[in-house]
């Protein structure tokens, strides 16, 4: 072996599909601890080149290789046999402490990658969340031939859109793990006059119907009939100048479906019962960088001014994401901690923040001050360990500036956690509510009063124990949450679908002073 060929000539090395798909895995456990090609390189005692070739799939890898380079970063990056279920190991029951920076929207960029759909220009998405719902997304847009390439870091992302689409060749599988491929419709409707979308899918929060998104396009001549697993969408072109499209559902994916659908078709559209929550506010800064006319920011309608053409390279920083600040928040709540939330969209928190105030919650703002988008409001959160007590009211979710649908499972596990019955209302999904019944496993007294509501009488002594992840991502990081403010060691099986929402969350966690053990079986 030389400095700079890592590889031994006589030793078997693995076919070239699989070299690809781990020189991939290598590059992003190498830029997850925040290396550079030459660090690695010097670690390995090899060169910056020999490196670059691994991570492109153009270097022969040997198990002795991997297994150095595994040391390097320390991190499996292969085992042998099938892969097992994701778990974790908790020990709880200890305050966390410092400060944790809340990172970019999730729901945000999904609808950002969407959107770029419409672009003919090169969309450059910084700060995206690296995480598995929008590995998805990228997943069904390269296999219509679009070009998606991160930066040497990993954060940034830039998006390439041709001039005709192969909509033939969409990945099915990826396309049907994500409820947001719905998204694609409003797109794609400018694209072609037939084309098929397999059907959404995502967490299992019960049947929520896809009229509403129907309602939203019909305007604009898309039409829809499900065959087997498919959507069949057909365009007839619309003439129409002005248009008014009254929601009846005050969705956001809904809203942003409108939104695509609107950017490129000329005259003017008002959208009514708009959401103007935050991934909305997000998706409307980047149209109005594409040259498309938005009025009404924050409100509940929406003018846009359409172009049939959007030719325009843009650079856009997605906003910090308020459900997991929420998270974080409550991850020291309930852990009785004193913790420093930096970064947080505070107008999209400033609800939850009041309710939290009158159960008790001690807490301090910074001075606020603006995103990287120029917009959106942050201010740094530190909360103090507090007596809580249960609010007068049913704690229930309202579209914004309500507090977040997202957020209500939060208040499950905060609610546990402090003296007194509270009443939570969870009437936008069938069936989330079942799932926070999961917290008994861990001491708390939570009564399911119907598929949407739970009573939950405090304050808890939790306690460890064995949970197998739920099916809905929330109410999954409730449990993780409950898990850290229980004395002993717990474990949470079959946590993968964290992974969808979150990007490294046990680590920052750790950093904070929880002990977390990630395992397989």
């Amino acid at each position: 072996m030389t400095a700079t060929d890592p590889t031994p000539p006589a030793t078997s090395s693995l076919a070239a599909g699989a070299t690809h798909r781990i020189g991939l895995l290598i590059r992003d456990a190498r830029r997850h601890r925040g290396l550079t090609q030459q660090q690695l390189a010097e670690r390995l005692g090899t060169s910056q080149s020999a490196v670059a070739r691994i991570e492109q799939g153009g270097q022969n890898l040997t198990l002795e290789l991997l297994g150095r380079l595994s040391d390097a970063l320390d991190s499996e990056l292969i085992s042998v046999g099938p892969a097992g279920p994701t778990h974790l190991r908790v020990t709880g029951g200890t305050p966390l402490r410092g400060s944790v920076t809340v990172k970019s929207s999730k729901n945000a960029a999904v609808a950002l990658l969407c959107a770029s759909l419409l672009n003919r220009g090169r969309t450059t998405l910084r700060n995206v969340a690296r995480i598995v719902e929008v590995d998805r997304i990228l997943d069904v847009l390269r296999s219509i031939g679009v070009a998606a390439t991160w930066d040497e870091a990993g954060r940034d992302l830039t998006l390439q859109v041709p001039d005709e689409l192969d909509l033939a060749g969409i990945d099915a599988d990826a396309a049907r793990r994500t409820r947001s491929i719905i998204m694609f419709l409003g797109p794609l409707l400018h694209r072609a006059r037939t084309f098929r979308l397999p059907y959404a899918g995502g967490c299992d929060l019960g049947t929520r119907t896809v009229e509403p998104h129907m309602i939203a396009l019909r305007p604009f001549g898309l039409a829809i009939e499900a065959h087997a697993g498919e959507y069949h969408a057909s365009v007839a072109p619309t003439t129409t100048a002005r248009r008014t499209i009254v929601l009846t559902e005050r969705g956001d994916t809904v809203t942003e479906n409108a939104l695509l659908a609107a950017a490129r078709t000329e005259g003017t559209t008002v959208i009514r019962n708009a959401s103007s929550n935050y991934m909305v506010q997000d998706l409307c800064l980047y149209l109005q960088l594409l040259g498309v006319g938005v009025e009404g920011l924050g409100t509940t309608t929406l003018t846009v001014h359409g172009r049939a053409v959007l030719d325009a390279d843009v650079d856009y920083t997605i906003s910090e994401d308020p459900v997991e600040a929420m998270s974080l928040l409550t991850a020291g709540i309930v852990t009785g901690s004193e913790l420093t939330v930096r970064r947080a969209p505070i107008e999209f928190l400033e609800i939850e923040l009041a309710v939290l105030a009158e159960m008790g919650l001690r807490y301090t703002l910074s001075p606020e001050y603006r995103a990287d988008n120029g917009h959106t409001r942050l201010a740094d959160v530190t909360i103090s360990p507090s007596q809580l007590k249960a609010p007068i009211d049913k704690i229930h979710p309202m579209p914004f500036p309500g507090l977040n649908i997202d957020h209500l499972p939060f208040f499950a596990v905060i609610a546990a956690s402090a003296t007194g019955s509270t009443l939570i209302h969870d009437w936008v999904y069938d069936n989330r509510a079942i799932h926070l019944s999961d917290l008994t496993r861990l001491g708390a007294d939570v009564r399911l009063m119907d598929p949407h509501r739970v009573l939950v009488t405090g304050p808890t002594r939790w306690r460890s124990a064995e949970v197998v992840c739920p099916p809905a991502l929330r109410p999954a990081v409730c449990i993780l949450l409950a898990m850290l403010a229980a004395r002993g060691t717990s474990v949470l099986r079959n946590v993968d679908i964290i992974a969808r929402g979150y990007e490294h969350l046990y680590e920052r966690l750790v950093e904070m002073g929880a002990s977390i053990e990630v395992f397989s079986d």
